[in-house]
C-alpha cells in the first residue's frame, strides 16, 4: 500500500497536511480503530471523497505520519550528534528524539503494535514499505558511531548500526506501554542498558574478544537472512 504522489500545488499541500493533522488528532482523542475516514474528512473540513483522493485509507495516513517524523529527524539528527563525541550520549539523544516525536501519539502506537510485528504488513517498521525510512534511521546510528569516543572493530562496523536500531525499537516498545509517571521506568531502562551496551562495545575491541565477536556476528547474520 503506497501513498499517492505528493501534491504539486501549495493549496493541495496545505489540504493534505490538514487531513494528516486532523487524522492524528482523532487518533489521539478517540483511537485508531474507532476513527473513520468520514470522521477525518469532517475534522479537516473537506468532503469525504476529497480525503480519499489524498489518502485511500487510514493506513496511508499513518504512513504519512511516519514520513513526517522521518523528515523531521533528518533535520534534527546532525546538530544533535554535533554536540558531543560521547557515544552513549549520542545514542541516547537519538532515542530520546524519537520518543519526543512520538510523545503525543502513544495511543496510536499502541493500536499499531499488533500489526507492527508482522513484517508483511505495510505499516510494519520491519516491512518493505517502510524500508527507506528504516534505513535512514539506521544511518543515523551509523553517524553516531562515526568519530565517536569509542573504537568500533572493523568487523562490527557494518552490523552495529542495525543492532542499535533494534535496541531503539525495543526501548520504544517498552515506552509505549510504560504507565509509570512521565515514563520514568523507560528512563531507568535507558540508564542501565545503554551504559551496559557501550561498555560491551568497548570490550568487543579487545583482542581476546575477537573469536566471540565473530561467533556472535555469524549467528546474527545467519538468523536474519
Amino acid at each position: 500500500m503506497s501513498a499517492r504522489t505528493r501534491p504539486a500545488t501549495r493549496k493541495a499541500e496545505e489540504t493534505r497536511d490538514r487531513i494528516v493533522d486532523a487524522a492524528l488528532q482523532l487518533f489521539r482523542d478517540q483511537g485508531f480503530d474507532e476513527t473513520t475516514m468520514r470522521d477525518i474528512a469532517a475534522a479537516a473540513g473537506v468532503a469525504t471523497g476529497a480525503a480519499y483522493y489524498y489518502f485511500r485509507s487510514k493506513e496511508e495516513l499513518v504512513m504519512a505520519f511516519y514520513a513526517r517524523t522521518n523528515e523531521e529527524a533528518r533535520e534534527l539528527v546532525p546538530p544533535l550528534l554535533a554536540r558531543t563525541t560521547d557515544l552513549q550520549k549520542r545514542v541516547r539523544s537519538l532515542i530520546e528524539m524519537k520518543l519526543s516525536q512520538f510523545a503525543e501519539h502513544r495511543r496510536l502506537l499502541i493500536a499499531l503494535v499488533r500489526i507492527g510485528i508482522d513484517p508483511a504488513h505495510p505499516l510494519s517498521p520491519f516491512g518493505k514499505e517502510t524500508q527507506s525510512m528504516r534505513e535512514e534511521s539506521i544511518e543515523s546510528f551509523r553517524m553516531a558511531l562515526d568519530k565517536s569516543n569509542v573504537r568500533i572493530p572493523k568487523d562490527l562496523q557494518s552490523d552495529l548500526p542495525s543492532l542499535l536500531w533494534l535496541y531503539q525499537m525495543g526501548v520504544i516498545l517498552y515506552w509505549i506501554f510504560d504507565d509509570s509517571p512521565r515514563q520514568r521506568r523507560t528512563e531507568t531502562l535507558l540508564d542501565g542498558t545503554l551504559d551496559l551496551i557501550v561498555r560491551l562495545i568497548r570490550l568487543s575491541s579487545l583482542p581476546l574478544m575477537g573469536p566471540l565477536r565473530r561467533r556472535l556476528l555469524n549467528t546474527l547474520r545467519a538468523v536474519t537472512i
